[in-house]
């Protein structure tokens, strides 16, 4: 790694929530795994307690009974509750999710247009968050819901 590099990496140890989620939007720290294996096409953090994420669906994202997969909808869902909640940790904290509920709404094609899955922090507490996300196709339509409860860890 160049000197150059070392320099615009951020160290996580020394960030809050929202400041480490502004670094991977930055690309100073790697976003997760999984937003390149859906096809995330958009992630944002407008502030503390919420975050915003998109995916165009393509044929790939289909089941067998030719509409998006709902793990699909469940992964987006999760995302964006779970940094919603990560956006509120302070330095040396993380969260796990304890649970995800999922509830489907409306089926969801590649005519759907751009999904967005916006996540809120309902609740922190010292030790657990309370996070919702609703998932609204390319016209506005909420096409699924979800709630999770994560637990502070440090």
């Amino acid at each position: 790694m160049t000197e150059s590099a070392i320099q615009t990496q951020a160290d996580p140890a020394t960030l809050d929530g929202l400041e480490q989620l502004q670094a991977m939007l930055r690309g100073e720290l790697p976003v997760a795994p999984i937003a390149e294996t859906l096809g995330f096409v958009g992630f944002e953090v407008p502030e503390r307690g919420r975050a915003i994420f998109e995916l165009d669906p393509e044929l790939r994202h289909y089941n067998p009974i030719g509409s998006v997969h709902g793990g699909v909808f469940a992964t987006l869902l999760d995302s964006a509750c779970g940094c919603a909640v990560h956006s509120t940790l302070g330095v040396g904290e993380a969260y796990t999710s304890l649970d995800l509920t999922v509830k489907f709404l409306k089926p969801v094609t590649v005519d759907s247009g751009r999904l967005r899955a916006v996540g809120t922090v309902l609740q922190r507490g010292r030790r657990t968050a309370l996070a919702e996300a609703k998932l609204y196709d390319g016209r506005d339509r909420l096409v699924a819901y979800a709630s999770s409860s994560c637990m502070i860890l440090g």
